[in-house]
């Protein structure tokens, strides 16, 4: 079984800290841009890109079912 990359909470409040700034008066385009955010980091953490982590979450749940 592999293990999932984790961010650490301050990497987390540093990211919706960034997000915020950037959209102030919008809370559900903070939401969706802090999600793809956290997760090019953890693709990043595994070395991997963008694309090929969704592609590798997505293989690993549909394996699951």
């Amino acid at each position: 079984m592999t293990v999932m990359a984790r961010i650490t909470k301050a990497e987390r409040k540093k990211i919706e800290a960034a997000v915020e700034k950037e959209f102030p008066n919008d809370p559900a385009l903070q939401q969706v841009h802090v999600a793809r955010k956290v997760l090019a980091r953890k693709a990043e953490l595994e070395g991997l890109s963008f694309g090929e982590y969704i592609m590798k979450r997505h293989r690993r749940k549909s394996s699951a079912q």
